[in-house]
């Protein structure tokens, strides 16, 4: 599965409260089924590499990364507890996610295709080396494009039907949000903006945001399947866009959202343990 790590991105397309709270459905399917569902689907490697979007933290913040040292990867490290996202996300998933829904997208991702993107999906997501991915990505965009291949359009299907409901900028918005909220509550910046006028800001800026986040996830979609047929792409985005697995989709995109955002929220109290205050 494909999923916007780099983009530090929250946005609930269902109310998490809601999720946790509401009794569990009737078809909702049993942990050790979730558990292998996590797998076949690649959606525990997604979880652990959240982790890896905490490289990004320090300069959302103003602050030199270079200056934390040894402390930032002990810190990160506490906070970005693999097991403990895991433990979340199975959590919630034995609440919300269907039978029905299950099976589907197992029955998909445990064919052959399926498995082929899987393993490239895992191997894309723990790339540490995020410029030099995006870089590879970008030659490999500005290459369809001069040959006028027809693959440029079935990697932004694929990517609609990932994100069907364009949730990733009011993401990408509330993340920053309540990153530079929750710093500034710590004490880790002196932040010049209250909370409506932040919010404001971001909301200026939204255009360029929107643009910067598709031209991103084609770039990685380039990347990663860059070893997939046409036809395969074709494929993929026709098993995507399934009311099944957009079901599906809606339901981890919200989990692992919610995951970021409270990490997030949690490093940037943290922070505070390892520099003093700094204006922003």
């Amino acid at each position: 599965m494909t999923y916007s790590i780099r983009y530090m991105i929250f946005c609930l397309v269902v109310p998490m409260v809601a999720l946790v709270s509401n009794p569990m459905p009737v078809e909702a399917a049993s942990r050790d089924r979730i558990e292998a569902f996590l797998t076949t689907t690649g959606f525990d490697v997604a979880l652990e590499s959240i982790a890896l979007a905490s490289a990004s933290a320090p300069q959302m913040l103003g602050i030199d990364p270079d200056g934390f040292g040894a402390d930032w990867t002990r810190l990160t490290e506490e906070v970005f507890d693999t097991e403990e996202m895991h433990e979340t996300a199975v959590s919630i998933l034995e609440q919300t996610l269907r039978d029905e829904a299950l099976n589907h997208a197992v029955e998909f991702y445990a064919s052959d295709l399926g498995q082929r993107l899987v393993e490239a999906e895992n191997a894309s997501h723990m790339v540490e080396d995020d410029d030099a991915k995006q870089l590879e990505g970008q030659e490999i965009i500005s290459d369809l494009v001069r040959s006028g291949s027809d693959r440029v359009e079935g990697l932004k299907r694929m990517n609609r039907a990932i994100d069907s409901s364009d949730t990733s900028l009011r993401a990408l918005q509330e993340i920053q949000l309540r990153f530079l909220l929750a710093a500034s509550a710590s004490g880790v910046i002196d932040l010049q903006f209250s909370g409506d006028e932040l919010r404001e800001v971001l909301r200026r800026n939204e255009a360029q945001m929107r643009q910067s986040i598709q031209l991103s996830a084609l770039v990685g979609a380039a990347y990663t399947y860059q070893d997939f047929s046409d036809t395969d792409i074709d494929a993929y985005a026709d098993a995507l866009e399934q009311p099944l697995m957009q079901e599906v989709y809606e339901l981890l995109n919200a989990i692992q959202y919610e995951i970021m955002a409270m990490r997030f929220e949690v490093l940037a109290a943290r922070m505070a343990e390892l520099r003093p205050a700094q204006d922003i």
